[in-house]
């Protein structure tokens, strides 16, 4: 219980100082521009209230859940075969590299005329940002192997397709559990950039939705702290595949 204690309570000081400065800055500024803590906390219950608030937030977390979703299917998969085979490796990795650096924000005007303005087009966004992570990690992670392990199932004779299976796979897991984090957080960072451009749902039309409509900051403040506690969340989710007994060994400390 104490060492619970000691890994929550030093976060939420420092989250009560924040608040707590905020608090004063505002007062002693008196900016409409930026509002009160109180006024965000009343302007979230407020869109909970109307149902408004579930209905941006479950348009966000489906938009990444199948842009995410495709993006393991493709992902994780291609960056098996590209570590497992040195040719694959050779061929495709330079491609991937050169895409890779591309901002995924600077999809969006090919998204849109590709797909139109719809749920198409933030889950490409979401496949495109999410999937070179995985590919990358993935396949690093093959490449990281330690090569004893293979010698040692080669040894007893095991086939190419066994090893791959039993040695292979569960050896990588960990780097695809930490490529599935990476990914996760962009998807989510650029479902919300895309919302604020070409959609009229989802917690970044949210956002500018609120500043257009009768400048109610207190509600961009909101979404904006909810969309850092999602992230929380996600990320929280994501960790916990750390703790399935296949992977363990690799987070023994």
């Amino acid at each position: 219980m104490n060492s619970r204690l000691g890994k929550v309570l030093p976060p939420l000081a420092v989250i009560a100082v924040v608040i707590a400065i905020w608090w004063y800055i505002v007062d002693r500024n008196d900016s409409p521009i930026f509002p009160r803590p109180w006024a965000v906390v009343t302007g979230t219950l407020e869109l909970a209230e109307d149902g408004t608030l579930w209905e941006h937030i479950g348009a966000s977390l489906y938009r990444v859940g199948v842009g995410f979703g495709l993006a393991m299917l493709v992902g994780i998969p291609l960056g098996l075969w590209m570590g497992w085979v040195a040719g694959a490796y050779r061929t495709f990795n330079p491609i991937f590299q050169m895409l890779r650096p591309i901002s995924p924000i600077a999809w969006i005007p090919l998204a849109i005329l590709w797909f139109g303005i719809g749920e198409a087009s933030p889950i490409f966004l979401i496949f495109i940002s999410s999937v070179f992570p995985l590919i990358v990690q993935t396949t690093s992670g093959v490449h990281t192997i330690d090569r004893r392990y293979l010698r040692a199932a080669a040894n007893f004779g095991v086939t190419r397709w066994v090893m791959f299976r039993r040695v292979v796979i569960p050896a990588v897991l960990p780097e695809i559990i930490i490529g599935m984090r990476i990914g996760i957080g962009v998807a989510w960072l650029v479902v919300v950039a895309a919302e604020m451009i070409a959609l009229r749902s989802g917690l970044g039309y949210l956002i500018m939705d609120s500043r257009n409509a009768g400048n109610r900051y207190d509600l961009v403040i909101a979404a904006m702290i909810i969309i850092g506690l999602i992230g929380l969340l996600l990320d929280g989710a994501t960790r916990l595949l750390e703790r399935l007994k296949t992977v363990r060994w690799r987070y023994v400390r």
